[in-house]
Formats: structure tokens, C-alpha cells, sequence
């Protein structure tokens, strides 16, 4: 049966489908001979799709894992100046991508898999899945700024983002400690919403996507998920697709 190409793509395992449309987009991609177009289809059990002149291939399991990614490496696949990547971090077999991002700076939970299927429904904004952090910040919050993050803070570029949800944890030497759910992942965002609130933002530290927790891992440790939590996010992003159709 004909499906977007892009959607093809994904299931193969080269990314998200936004990250494989971009691909169709640059000509990389070709199906029974002709350069693919944004917004073609094919059939996967009957067309030959090449990605740089290679046939695809569709994977027989999946890899899914956590990471505690820490401050100072990419959330990318690869880096243009030889910083170190999450990729640099784990043994894999197969390749992976990272499901969505986390800035250069921040550190904590990145969950890294070649179902794109997956890391789209997860990463797609319209699903808005939950993202908790840890925040440090230079000074204790006043219940002004607390409700700024709360009612949604319009950011250098004009964007307001959706309402946060915000808790004191303890106050230390170094500043106050936050935790802060969003449903939103744009870059720098929560950076941002402490400029704009006069809470400038010392370290980032992401403990949750959705229902996967840290736990005790520590900055660089990973681990393959468990089938559980697996079904658990499928189940949760499958819930989000009928909610959004």
C-alpha cells in the first residue's frame, strides 16, 4: 500500500519524518529510478526507494534507549567541529537518533532510538508531551515571576510559550532550585524564560520525558529500555494521535 514517503522513511529508521522529508527535499532520495519529490508516495513492498543511492531497508526490532547526557556534548547525530555527540556515548549496533533535543549547556534525560515512528509522535509539537527539569537559578523567585512561567512567557522571537508548571525544591548557596514541567522544546527555552523573568538560569538538568524517568543514572550511563516502558510510550503516543486527528 502507497504511504508518504516520508512516513516510509521514518519506519526505516533514518530519523523523525520531518528530518526525512528534508532529506526528499535535498534529493536524496529516489524511488524506482526518479528523484523523489516532498509530498510523493510509494509502496515499500513493491517500489525501490534509494537514500544515496542506497536501497532502504526496513528493521526488524528497534533499539530504544536512555541516556543522561552531560553538559557540554551534542544532541545530534553528528557535530560540525568534532565535539563530542550522544552518539559518542553508547555502543550501538544499528543507528540512532536522538528524540528531539537538549541545549549543549543543559544536561540529563535524552532518549535515543531508530523507531522514527516514534521519536516523531513524540517530538511533534502538536503532541505536547510533558518534560520535566530541574532548574537552577541565580536568586529566589517571587511569586510574580513563579506566575509569569505559569500563565506563559512571550520570548525574544514573539513566541508565548504554553504555561509551565513550576515548584520550589531548596534554595543553596548557588541560587534556588526549580522543578519545571513543559509540553514545548524550543531551543533555549527555558534559558529564555529566565531572562525574560530576571531568573537568569545557572544549569539545566532534564529528569523525565513523558513517563521515563533519570533515575540513578549519572552524566554519560545509559541504558536500553525495558519493554514495559516501551509499550508504556508507545501506548501514550498512539493516545496522542487519535486525540490530534
Amino acid at each position: 500500500m502507497e504511504e508518504r514517503l516520508q512516513k516510509v522513511l521514518a519506519r526505516t529508521g533514518l530519523g523523525s519524518r520531518r528530518s526525512c522529508e528534508n532529506l526528499i527535499a535535498m534529493g536524496r532520495v529516489s524511488v524506482n529510478g526518479e528523484i523523489a519529490k516532498v509530498g510523493s508516495k510509494a509502496d515499500p513492498q513493491k517500489d525501490r526507494i534509494l537514500v544515496d543511492n542506497k536501497p532502504i531497508s526496513m528493521p526488524k526490532a528497534f533499539t530504544y534507549i536512555a541516556l543522561h547526557k552531560p553538559k557540554g556534548v551534542l544532541s545530534t547525530v553528528v557535530s560540525p567541529d568534532n565535539r563530542k555527540t550522544v552518539l559518542d556515548l553508547v555502543e550501538k549496533s544499528v543507528t540512532l537518533y536522538p528524540v528531539g533535543r537538549l541545549d549543549f549547556d543543559s544536561e540529563g534525560l535524552i532518549l535515543l532510538t531508530n523507531d522514527g515512528e516514534l521519536t516523531n509522535r513524540l517530538t511533534h509539537p502538536r503532541y505536547g508531551h510533558e518534560k520535566e527539569y530541574r532548574v537552577l537559578v541565580s536568586r529566589p523567585p517571587d511569586e510574580e515571576q513563579l506566575d509569569a512561567w505559569r500563565r506563559g512567557i512571550v520570548l525574544e522571537d514573539g513566541h508565548q510559550t504554553a504555561p509551565a508548571r513550576v515548584s520550589l525544591l531548596n534554595t543553596t548557596g548557588k541560587g534556588t532550585w526549580l522543578k519545571i514541567i513543559i509540553t514545548e522544546g524550543r531551543k533555549r527555552q527555558i534559558r529564555q524564560m529566565g531572562i525574560q523573568t530576571g531568573l537568569p538560569v545557572l544549569r539545566i538538568i532534564r529528569t523525565r520525558i513523558g513517563p521515563i524517568q533519570i533515575g540513578r543514572l549519572t552524566p554519560g550511563e545509559w541504558r536500553y529500555l525495558t519493554a514495559k516502558e516501551v509499550a508504556t510510550l508507545k501506548a501514550i503516543a498512539n493516545q496522542e494521535k487519535t486525540r490530534n486527528r
